[in-house]
């Protein structure tokens, strides 16, 4: 549950926002000014398209702006987009609550649905959009609500406006200019490698290339923090599983002096009944570890796709932080390897002490009532 609501919260932030990777100019990060855009090398960009593991490019020109509706106003972020590449990335066109899509060079835009309900615009009204162009240039425009769409992280449901990449660059004065370049590629795990190729590609040029990672250090850091925790309890789980099993041990060694004692007696070797008892824990280490999964994994699988989400009340409170009100499961394989792996280990390690039993057992002893 933990390690799923971490991919939750990174695919919001990351997979519908910035992007696995990004390429913009040198200093736009940290002064996000559409002063700071930059002409696209189509050349290079082909070449970044071309890299194992890049899907596609997704271009967009990000300012902000003072969208009024009659009476209400509210400062909102407009981001110019190539519709069809922008829903390759974000699926923004899934998200669509009310109205149609945006399609290349429209008039219209999109509009969020929390900024929607405080300006009370609805998909056919008008909205004035006021900011600062290019260079200084005014930026005024009129712009139909074509939809409403909705986002699982409340700071982009509360201020965005999607426009078509053509007509934000007439609205901010910008002719060919964009302030940045998302990737979409097929694994996060290789953004890194990937974003080092591409460095290599845009070397010498003013140009800055950060993986997700770089660009959501906050988010990473939290989660990083928050981990710790649950490596906190991870341990104790462990050490309450590792008491039962040597328990178990020291139960089934106690009770079977009388059976090793026999068979020692009778000529087996102690090597051969010791190798019989560590097949039998293991075997038996098999089976906790088979049923766990398959008693855990139907629950898994269903909280999975069926996430669960807060109550109102506890719902805004967790939005105010700017989280996604949701638990949600992960089925990583790695998790149940990782579980596997580790109760193996400590299986191996607690049979020392029925092995060490028996190499210093005396069967007269053993035998006696």
């Amino acid at each position: 549950m933990q390690l799923g609501s971490y991919d939750r919260m990174i695919e919001n932030s990351v997979r519908f926002y910035t992007g696995y990777i990004q390429i913009h100019k040198e200093g736009y990060w940290k002064d996000k000014v559409i002063d700071n855009s930059f002409i696209y090398d189509p050349e290079k960009l082909s070449a970044v398209n071309q890299l194992k593991g890049v899907q596609t490019f997704v271009p967009r020109l990000e300012s902000f702006a003072l969208s009024s509706f009659k009476s209400q106003t509210k400062g909102a972020l407009v981001m110019g987009v190539d519709p069809g590449r922008e829903d390759e990335l974000t699926r923004v066109k899934s998200k669509l609550i009310d109205g149609n899509y945006l399609q290349a060079n429209e008039e219209g835009i999109l509009i969020s649905q929390g900024l929607a309900n405080y300006l009370k615009i609805s998909v056919a009204d008008t909205l004035v959009l006021l900011g600062q162009g290019y260079h200084g240039a005014n930026a005024a425009g009129l712009f139909p609500v074509r939809g409403i769409v909705k986002f699982a992280m409340p700071q982009q449901n509360n201020q965005l406006v999607y426009m078509s990449l053509q007509k934000a660059q007439w609205f901010y004065a910008a002719d060919q200019l964009i302030t940045s370049i998302a990737l979409v590629i097929d694994d996060p795990d290789d953004a890194q490698r990937i974003t080092g190729q591409i460095k290599n590609i845009f070397r010498g040029d003013a140009y800055e290339v950060m993986d997700w990672k770089e660009l959501v250090p906050d988010l990473v850091q939290s989660i990083e923090l928050d981990n710790i925790s649950g490596k906190v309890m991870l341990w104790i789980l462990y050490l309450v599983i590792g008491f039962g099993m040597f328990g178990t041990y020291l139960m089934m060694t106690a009770e079977r002096q009388y059976e090793f004692g026999v068979m020692i007696s009778v000529g087996m070797k102690r090597i051969q009944l010791q190798t019989i008892v560590l097949l039998e824990i293991t075997m038996m280490t098999a089976l906790g570890v088979l049923a766990g999964i398959t008693l855990s994994l139907p629950a898994l699988t269903y909280f999975h796709f069926n996430p669960i989400y807060f109550g109102e009340e506890a719902a805004k409170a967790i939005e105010n932080f700017g989280v996604e009100a949701v638990y949600a499961f992960s089925l990583d394989p790695v998790i149940f390897t990782n579980q596997a792996y580790a109760i193996f280990i400590m299986a191996i390690v607690l049979a020392g002490y029925p092995i060490w039993s028996i190499r210093k057992m005396k069967p007269v002893e053993s035998m006696r009532p």
